[in-house]
């Protein structure tokens, strides 16, 4: 009897051994062996900085490369879903080499990721038949040649991120039929081309500046944009399209050659950030009632150097940070803008370079160090202790009166 009992406690051992090896040797192929291969094929393309160690977890005879390959996430069937490359630290030099076309094999990828780093040559065109992506971020690295067409065809693409590479070419006009794109970074290449004329309608984040597009802005922007930024480029043509963008928070159109009137409709409580200086942009200053206006906390708005005309209105007095500087102002200076100064909602004034006549300053009133107020090269001479301008701005501190005496003889020329 006790031998019987002796006998049954070794099968259950025995049993419980195997079923524990057995265990043990399918956890080590609970990663897909095509994924595998694939993770591989991608390591030997890339290469790690010394002072970088990414790939030191990338061992290829650990029993759970899910769980232990850093930057690697999988689905409970063993497939990569997730794959970033790079730690993504601010002090990482990142990884150098180049994609592998490899990557494609990893069908069942939802999220593709390079931090940033030296990794150079073509974006694999392979990818593109990867339909379940949802985020392509490849930024800052030295990609460079087009853009695989085939990208901007895939469905479920929410994220499209390669800025600040080297990539060439144009935006295919078939762009507007990714219907589940809202994020679209593109900033800081050598894209040229006009841009398309339409973007998916439910995008909500565009930034094509830093590169060589040119053209007019599309006449029909998506409405739900609520960041778009066209800076930095060769534009032209007037602002069209953005008075359908309500919901705007961040607009920056900067450094190219637009020009035509503001449209008075994008000054809205709504948009925090309008940053339109060094363009051709011309008329005057909205007239519209302040309260229309009303900013707030934070706020910026640059109309610097443009040939804006007239004379300014308390329309802007609620902009924390205001630049107006080079442009074809005339007339004072509304009170208002005195009385935000003094309460500190507004902490930078700039309207150096204009032919502004007077700032309604109290006599030996002194502003809060914190201020900004630049009032340099105008027709008159700025009060005392109003000297915080930039080294840009020169120093005369008025302008020679011929000037002054033609713009008040015919401002209308300046309209």
């Amino acid at each position: 009897m006790a031998k019987k009992c002796s006998d049954l406690f070794l099968v259950l051992v025995l049993y419980f051994v195997f079923i524990q090896s057995t265990k043990s040797s399918l956890s080590q192929y609970k990663i897909s062996p095509i994924d595998l291969n694939a993770l591989r094929d991608i390591k030997n393309q890339l290469t790690d900085f010394p002072s970088q160690h990414f790939f030191s977890t990338w061992n290829f005879s650990s029993p759970d490369p899910c769980s232990s390959f850093q930057g690697v996430t999988c689905s409970s069937s063993g497939k990569v879903t997730v794959l970033a490359l790079g730690t993504g630290l601010s002090d990482s030099p990142g990884l150098a080499g180049i994609l592998s076309p490899s990557i494609a094999k990893l069908t069942q990828l939802n999220q593709l990721i390079l931090f940033a780093g030296i990794v150079t040559g073509p974006i694999p065109p392979q990818i593109a038949s990867l339909k379940n992506l949802r985020v392509i971020s490849l930024t800052n690295n030295r990609l460079n040649g087009a853009i695989p067409t085939q990208i901007f065809t895939l469905p479920n693409l929410h994220t499209l991120d390669l800025s600040h590479n080297h990539l060439s070419g144009s935006i295919p006009q078939t762009i507007s039929g990714l219907t589940q794109l809202k994020v679209l970074i593109l900033g800081s290449n050598r894209l040229s081309g006009l841009l398309p004329g339409a973007f998916p309608d439910q995008l909500l984040h565009l930034d094509l500046s830093s590169n060589d597009f040119s053209g007019t802005l599309p006449r029909q922007l998506p409405a739900a944009l609520r960041y778009l930024s066209v800076a930095q480029n060769h534009m032209w043509g007037p602002l069209n399209g953005l008075e359908v963008l309500s919901d705007l928070v961040y607009l920056d159109l900067s450094m190219n050659q637009l020009s035509g009137p503001i449209p008075p409709s994008l000054f809205r409580p709504t948009l925090n950030s309008m940053l339109l200086q060094r363009n051709n942009l011309s008329g005057r200053v909205p007239q519209a009632s302040p309260t229309t206006y009303v900013l707030g906390s934070g706020t910026i708005v640059d109309l610097s150097h443009n040939f804006l005309t007239g004379e300014l209105t308390p329309a802007l007095i609620g902009v924390e940070t205001l630049f107006l500087n080079n442009n074809h102002l005339i007339g004072a200076v509304p009170k208002e803008y005195v009385d935000s100064i003094n309460t500190g909602s507004m902490k930078t004034l700039y309207l150096q370079h204009n032919y502004i006549t007077g700032f309604p300053l109290e006599a030996r009133r002194t502003l809060p160090d914190s201020i900004s107020v630049c009032l340099s090269y105008n027709c008159m001479v700025p009060p005392v202790g109003l000297t915080a301008c930039p080294a840009s701005a020169g120093e005369q501190l008025s302008r020679p009166s011929y000037q002054c005496s033609a713009i008040r003889n015919d401002s209308s020329s300046l309209d």
